[in-house]
Formats: structure tokens, sequence, C-alpha cells
């Protein structure tokens, strides 16, 4: 009975779950099934149990145990199993929320979560989580201890610097700055230390991607085709300095009246959808562009945090689910190969 039932098992799939629950995830005893998970998915495991009687049946307790993925091995160490950057080809496209929303999406599934704002021209991350006045304090050994907000580990040159100030920096001082904020702040037993990068594609986006221990990039876009064009940019960045792309998330894919929930597709139509499909990556989500999305990151109370039961913060942890499980999938061992 326990191998028909792990094999029964496996053919139970989605998006998130391609392979369906893999045989040793899965302990059963009884009428009581452990599923431990190398990444933390649990919203989308209960779903997907819940589309079958026969599993429903069953009281699942489901845990994560996030395993650490394969990194560039020459880059110095950061204690975070994996280290995702959260990229876009331009700016304007929402990447600083889309990193923000998908941190907390993971916190709430149960994963210890940091993030390190590098777009350290605009570094928004700070207002974002409402703590914009937050210092961080320094060890004996001048490192950086990270600002706890939400359940998060944060750091950003916004807490380092006057909030009016401009920050005028060249290239290459650039890029050791974000070097040292990255490196000389104590982070803590990270299950995921995503990387809101700055826009663009050149020199300062090049030189992170290839000094910081990156296990895979997430690339942020818009619908339009001038948005689309620089995303593309971004992936091809990505892979010609081997790091692997987890895939796109489409933002302010269509505007959602509040009043009647009317989609209006003001930016265009399966933009991203296309680009994720020619470039043969996972599109993890479409995000509508909503007043109350726009409302919680100013107010510095973030939707996901603040509303989890709204339409789009499910939604969100989807998205953030989907990108967990294919990390896992494209980057592990231990990961199926068909």
């Amino acid at each position: 009975m326990t191998d028909s039932l792990l094999h029964y098992c496996q053919t139970l799939r989605s998006d998130t779950f391609v392979h369906g629950f893999l045989p040793e995830w899965i302990q059963v005893r009884g009428p009581v099934i452990e599923l431990t998970l190398p990444f933390y998915a649990e919203t989308e495991a209960r779903k997907l149990i819940a589309t079958d009687d026969f599993l429903n049946a069953y009281t699942w307790h489901i845990h994560g145990k996030v395993e650490a993925l394969p990194r560039k091995t020459d880059a110095k160490a950061v204690s975070s199993r994996n280290i995702i950057a959260v990229t876009s080809g331009k700016g304007g496209v929402g990447k600083s929320s889309v990193t923000v929303s998908l941190a907390l999406a993971l916190q709430a599934s149960g994963a210890r979560v940091g993030i390190l704002d590098a777009d350290i021209f605009g570094p928004s991350i700070p207002t974002m989580l409402g703590n914009k006045q937050a210092k961080p304090e320094f060890t004996e050994d001048k490192k950086m201890l990270p600002i706890e907000r939400f359940g998060l580990q944060v750091n950003s040159l916004g807490y380092l610097t006057d909030e009016e100030d401009a920050t005028v920096w060249r290239g290459p001082m650039a890029s050791r700055a974000l070097e040292q904020l990255c490196f000389d702040t104590r982070w803590h037993n990270l299950d995921y230390l995503l990387i809101d990068m700055p826009p663009g594609t050149g020199d300062i986006q090049l030189t992170l991607a290839q000094k910081l221990p990156v296990t895979g990039a997430v690339i942020v876009t818009t619908p339009q085709e001038v948005a689309l064009a620089d995303a593309q940019k971004g992936i091809a960045m990505f892979r010609k300095v081997g790091v692997p792309v987890f895939g796109l998330v489409e933002n302010m894919s269509y505007y959602s009246c509040g009043a009647c929930q009317h989609k209006d597709y003001i930016f265009g139509r399966d933009g991203g959808k296309n680009l994720a499909e020619r470039h043969s990556i996972p599109l993890l989500g479409e995000w509508p562009l909503v007043t109350d999305m726009r409302e919680h990151l100013d107010a510095g109370t973030p939707l996901v945090q603040s509303s989890p039961e709204h339409p789009v913060s499910q939604e969100i942890i989807t998205t953030a689910e989907r990108m967990a499980a294919n990390a896992w999938q494209l980057s592990s061992p231990n990961a199926p190969n068909d």
C-alpha cells in the first residue's frame, strides 16, 4: 500500500510540482502523511492535495527543509542557502515592489528570508517597508547587523544615508560599495536572500552577477515592447555569466478596476508569456496593477503582509512558491532530469 501511495503522489502535478510529490519527500504513518519539501511551497501543496479526494482524506503535515543550491564557487560565502537576484532590464517596472512582495510571501510560507537592497541609486526598500529612519547596528568587528522588519532581515544603502542625498558614484565605486553591503552584513542563517538589483545590464550589474554568490536570477518586466526588449538583455546577461534564470514575473499585466474588477490590458497583453516561451524560462506570475498594492507600499505596509487573503496577495504567494520550486527543479542535483 505504501509503495502504491508513493507512486500515486507523483501523479498529482501542477505548475509548482511538475513531478508531483517525490517519494523521498514522503513518510506515511497510517492516516498521516509527512511531506518534507526541499523548498517552501506549503500553500501550493495544500491546494494540490485538495483537488484529489483520495489524498485529501489523509492528514498532511507539511514542512520545509530548504536545500542549498549550487552557486559560483569562486565568490565569497554569505550565510544564506540560496541567493536570488531580482532584476530588470530597465527602471520603472516595479522590480523593488516585486522583491519586497516575493520576500514577504516566502517568509509567510515559513522560510527565513532577507533582502539586500542593491539598487544603490534609488534605494526604495526602506520606504516600502515603512522604516526609513532605521539604522543598522555594528558589531565589534565592524560588521552590520541587518534591520529586522516583518520577520525579514534587510539592509540597504537607504539606511546608511540621508534620504534627500543623491548618490553620485562611478561604476567601480558603486560596485565596491554593494559588495561591502552584502559581505559586511551579518546575515543570520537565511534560506533565501533576495537581492534587489539596480536596473539595467551595464558594468555594475555584470560585476555584481560575477562577484556575489548568486544562485540564480528572476527577471521582472511589464508587457509592453520597450520593457520586454530590455528584459531580454537581462536574460542574455545572466546566461553569459553562467547564472540560471529561475523565471520571469510580469508586473502590471493589466489594470484591475476596484469597483467592477474589469481587466484593462493598458500595457499590452501576453508580452511576458511570449518572452518566457521564446527563451524557455518559466513564467512565474502575471500581477495586476491595483490601487491597493500601491497604497500599501506607499504606507510601508506591503499588501501581502497586511492583507494576506487579498486576491493579489494570494497570486504573489503562488508566484513566490513557484519561484522556490523552479529554483530547486532547475538547479538541484537531486531534481528529476525529465
